[in-house]
């Protein structure tokens, strides 16, 4: 049966999942929100000829199988052994390090197979898909390399393994090595085999160096490396883009409809991508996101944001939902595009802010921000300041009613309050007073509101009376002090009223699908956060090694999980998810200077 215990390779073009035998089930070209030419995850093998979706290297009579990463890369090696001791190790990754000055990322997956004992036997099954899988790519062949077809591109599969085998799926004998390198539908400029372990040094090489130049805490290094890792493999490197997560419509609980494509740009998970990231002091993403959104905001400076944008930088298509994969688990619906396009949100202007705030303050960054960056997010300001009191659908998408939301009233907040701290940083005084005044203005109005003093605690809505989690954010986005008394009221409403064993949910509140089943995983990160905030450091760092536990073997979640069986749900892997592991490992860790 298909899971979530799946290892991510990628490199800033391409992104694709190697399930725990080494078959790659998803991968989408050429980029991340394309069409998957490879897509088992959601239309599962049966073992007939007619399967289609999938890249697979077999070993004949397998009875073992071992995976990991390498150290501090995302190179994959599975080890695969035989009854009669025979054994191979495939080594699978994209291509990514600096080449004359730039960084080269080729939409390209190389997978190396090495024999390592006995006498092993492999079948090669390459069976790309097109059309979200309704068929199979007609294919063409010449002497070393193999043409998949396909409406939207063509991909060329070279190798130096016999083509007439990796045709026909027969198996072989393994003498020594194969290298195939699957991309663009060009020749190679050199042998495969030297091309593929060229590759191979100089991109473990660059991740390495990437991983060095870190600032990580020094408590759960390698699990924080990782996180690092994956959340870089989510970036878009020719814009800048920062997608939730590589996958669609893996649902977040069982038959609950909850199927959504992730493969898209949230200006709010963005900045917390953006956030964490610049905590490790990797600061070149920020910079990418920051030219990103901002060409956003000139090219719709009459319109309001959307809350998730293609990786161009231009508005969604249409949702809409593919019959032809029957969903992972063979739970539909599969969807390409999101609704969410199409909805209110209004903290993407403080989000937005937010994000470009760094440039003004840090000063490692090459491109300072200025005077005319200022004005340039000051529309957004005057967004905040117009929509913070009025309903939108929220933070959690919801698509059936529309609140006032507390969570997005204090982005708003936020935005207007951080364009006051840049105008005072660039000796703006009028615009300082201006946007410090309202945000004061817009502060005592949340406080009033969003404060249920029948209950003694902050709300999700307006004048309402439910929780939600989002309401664990206050005091990092310093809307309230962590010593307040309010504050800490909240967290143990919410500890009581949201957390089922040790995980919290977002809301608890029937919403257009129903009651949620499962837990969100960021949101028990953002508790942890909280309880670390308010005094409880012990239950914050017993409750987090408790999530570590909860990742998959290879140190990666997805967005939901099953609190009775740990099983995980949703989109995989999730970016909030890996945001929150990071973010709560900086504020639990001990510092250097007192660990020894």
């Amino acid at each position: 049966m298909t899971s979530l215990d799946l290892a991510l390779i990628g490199n800033g073009t391409v992104g694709a999942f190697v399930d725990a035998s080494g078959e790659i089930n998803w991968a989408c070209f050429p980029r991340f929100d394309a069409d998957p030419m490879f897509c088992s995850l959601l239309k599962e093998r049966t073992g007939q000829p007619g399967d289609i979706g999938f890249y697979a290297i077999e070993l004949v009579d397998r009875v073992r199988v071992e995976q990991r990463y390498m150290h501090n890369t995302p190179v994959v090696v599975t080890r695969m052994y035989d009854s009669a001791g025979g054994g191979i190790e495939v080594t699978d990754f994209a291509p990514r390090f600096e080449h004359h000055g730039r960084i080269y990322c080729p939409m390209m997956i190389v997978r190396g197979v090495q024999r390592i004992a006995g006498h092993p036997r492999i079948r090669i099954r390459v069976r790309p898909a097109q059309n979200y899988g309704e068929s199979a790519t007609p294919t063409t062949y010449g002497s070393n390399h193999i043409r998949f077809v396909g409406n939207a591109m063509v991909l060329r599969l070279t190798s130096d393994a016999s083509v007439t085998a990796m045709l026909e799926e027969s198996a072989f004998f393994l003498d020594d090595a194969v290298t195939l390198v699957l991309g663009p539908d060009e020749t190679l400029q050199s042998p495969v085999d030297e091309l593929g372990k060229r590759f191979q040094s100089e991109t473990i090489a660059y991740w390495r160096e990437w991983v060095r130049s870190l600032a990580i805490p020094f408590e759960w290094q390698d699990a924080v490396i990782r996180a690092a890792i994956t959340l870089k493999l989510n970036v878009y490197e020719d814009t800048g883009a920062i997608i939730a997560a590589l996958t669609t419509s893996i649902p977040e609980a069982a038959n609950s409809s909850r199927n959504w494509d992730y493969r898209y740009c949230w200006l709010r998970d963005a900045y917390f991508v953006v956030n964490a990231l610049n905590r490790l002091g990797a600061t070149q993403t920020m910079e990418r996101y920051l030219s990103y959104i901002l060409n956003i905001v000139a090219e719709g400076a009459d319109r309001p944001l959307d809350p998730v944008y293609a990786l161009t930088g231009h508005r969604l298509p249409p949702e809409r939902i593919v019959e032809s994969l029957p969903g992972y688990r063979g739970i539909p619906p599969v969807r390409v595009g999101n609704q969410a396009s199409d909805q209110v949100q209004h903290d993407v202007y403080g989000s937005s802010i937010l994000a470009a705030t760094h440039v003004f303050y840090d000063r490692r960054l090459g491109h300072q921000g200025d005077e005319s960056l200022f004005r340039r997010l000051e529309p957004l300001g005057e967004r905040c300041f117009n929509l913070y009191d009025q309903p939108d659908a929220g933070l959690w998408e919801l698509r059936g009613s529309q609140h006032v939301h507390t969570f997005s009233a204090i982005m708003c907040w936020v935005g207007c309050e951080r364009l006051g701290r840049i105008a005072k940083q660039l000796g703006l005084q009028d615009r300082a007073t201006y946007w410090c005044e309202r945000a004061r203005e817009m502060h005592e109005v949340i406080l009033r509101r969003a404060w249920n003093a029948k209950l003694g605690t902050f709300v999700a809505t307006f004048d309402g009376d439910t929780l939600d989690a989002s309401l664990l954010r206050m005091n990092e986005l310093f809307f309230v002090n962590d010593d307040d008394p309010r504050f800490a009221a909240t967290v143990r409403a919410i500890g009581k009223e949201l957390k089922r064993g040790n995980f919290v949910f977002r809301y608890m509140t029937p919403d257009d699908f129903g009651t949620p089943s499962n837990a969100f995983l960021v949101c028990t990160f953002w508790y942890i956060n909280a309880l670390a905030a308010i005094g409880d450091r012990d239950e914050a760092r017993k409750t987090f090694e408790y999530l570590l536990e909860c990742r998959n073997r290879h140190g990666l979640l997805a967005e939901h999980i099953d609190p009775n069986t740990r099983e995980q749900w949703g989109n995989f892997v999730q970016t909030y998810s890996m945001v929150g592991l990071i973010l709560s490992a900086i504020r639990l860790s001990q510092r250097w200077d007192q660990a020894f």
